[in-house]
């Protein structure tokens, strides 16, 4: 009998290998490897007959094979496969009946009825109780999802295994439940301590989302920390445009005084002056309205008690509290904060003074430049008059 065991190992492994889809993930030869290998460990402790040990270990090896001809109904589909590979061998039918019946016995919802039946049951299921059934269970997880079968959540998926374990499967032998049971109550607990963990950590996301969506303080400091860093920005974006226009336009007065106005000694070059004293007076306005851009302005820097009180006084700008000392600042600071209205109006405050400088800034800035353009288009065109009307004759010497 020993031979046909290793035919029906040499069968069920061809049969596996070549017509098993790759979607089975876990009903697939190495599971059954794992089962008859188990079976194998069972028999060892149990004092068997030879033609029992025989049968369980052939429905191990053929219990499913139903696979290759469809997941539905998979243990009918393996016991007919076994009934016609063993009526091949000539094998007595009894012998053939117990194996069929030891192949239906696997399915999740019966229960044994004798030994041998307890024996592969257990067998089926003893990855319960290995240290890598968390592993095992989540290729079980996406053979169901890859074949339209069922698509868990990870979460649900975790459920199910601990619904199983809790009260749907059970092992029967008492080798299993000596040997078995401890390793699996040891996954039980892996289970329900990750679900805890993930509970804790879900309950932390949907307490911080609430906070956000519920809480319209977020979105409040979120609004004045843009904006008013949008105006900090735009207010050095017009410092650095009036710092252009003062370099380029002490530039073109340096050139002025050293190459030009010297020239204008000469009485031949009299025509130079006036479009040189236009250059430089439109070039000299814009240096001074650049200056008065960028220029800042300084308040008195003290304030009293009652401009704190009646919220008159802005203490988030220095201009306001640089004269006053350390525990006057302080208590004014500490009446602020005690209402927080109160600290949103002083942010609004500083906010709207913001764009008072802003406007006056980029206001001025928009005269400078143009006073700098026509200034430009001036000095060229007046040069130009000046060169073609009132420039010096120049004297042709004709050759004696």
């Amino acid at each position: 009998m020993t031979e046909i065991v290793l035919k029906a190992e040499e069968y069920a492994t061809k049969l596996l290998t070549e017509n098993l889809d790759s979607k089975f993930l876990y009903h697939n030869l190495r599971h059954t490897q794992r089962v008859v290998k188990s079976t194998k460990e069972l028999l060892n402790f149990y004092n068997l007959k030879d033609e029992e040990n025989n049968a369980i270990t052939i429905a191990a090896w053929l219990h499913d094979t139903g696979y290759t001809i469809s997941p539905n109904n998979h243990e009918e589909s393996s016991a007919k496969i076994a009934n016609d590979f063993l009526k091949k061998l000539d094998c007595n039918p009894n012998f053939i009946e117990t194996v069929k019946n030891l192949i239906l016995a696997t399915k999740m919802d019966h229960k044994p009825q004798n030994l041998l039946e307890e024996i592969i049951k257990d067998a089926d299921c003893s990855h319960f109780a290995k240290s890598s059934y968390i592993e095992t269970s989540e290729f079980l997880r996406e053979e169901l999802s890859n074949l339209g079968s069922a698509d868990y959540s990870r979460k649900q998926w975790r459920n199910k295994n601990i619904e199983l374990f809790r009260g749907i499967h059970r092992y029967y032998t008492d080798y299993a439940v000596k040997n078995w049971q401890p390793k699996k109550d040891d996954n039980l607990k892996k289970l329900l301590k990750n679900k805890k963990k993930n509970s804790k950590l879900l309950k932390k996301e949907e307490l911080k989302v609430n906070l956000k969506n519920k809480s319209p303080e977020r979105g409040i400091q979120t609004m004045f920390r843009v904006t008013l860093s949008n105006h900090l920005k735009l207010s050095d974006i017009a410092d650095t445009k009036a710092n252009i226009l003062l370099s380029v336009n002490a530039i073109i007065i340096s050139l002025i005084l050293s190459n030009l106005i010297p020239k204008l000694d000469n009485p031949s070059n009299d025509y130079l002056v006036i479009p040189a004293m236009i250059f430089v007076i439109f070039s000299v306005t814009s240096m001074v309205m650049s200056v008065l851009a960028t220029r800042p302005n300084v308040t008195s820097g003290e304030f009293t008690k009652e401009d704190v009180e009646n919220k008159k006084v802005n203490l988030l700008f220095f201009g306001n509290f640089y004269k006053m000392k350390l525990d006057e600042y302080e208590w004014a600071i500490k009446e602020l904060i005690k209402n927080q209205d109160d600290v949103y109006s002083t942010l609004t405050k500083d906010l709207y003074f913001l764009g008072v400088v802003l406007n006056k800034k980029y206001k001025l800035l928009r005269w400078t430049y143009t006073v700098f353009m026509i200034g430009m288009v001036l000095s060229v065109v007046a040069f130009f008059v000046a060169l073609k009307f009132y420039g010096p004759e120049r004297i042709i010497e004709l050759p004696t």
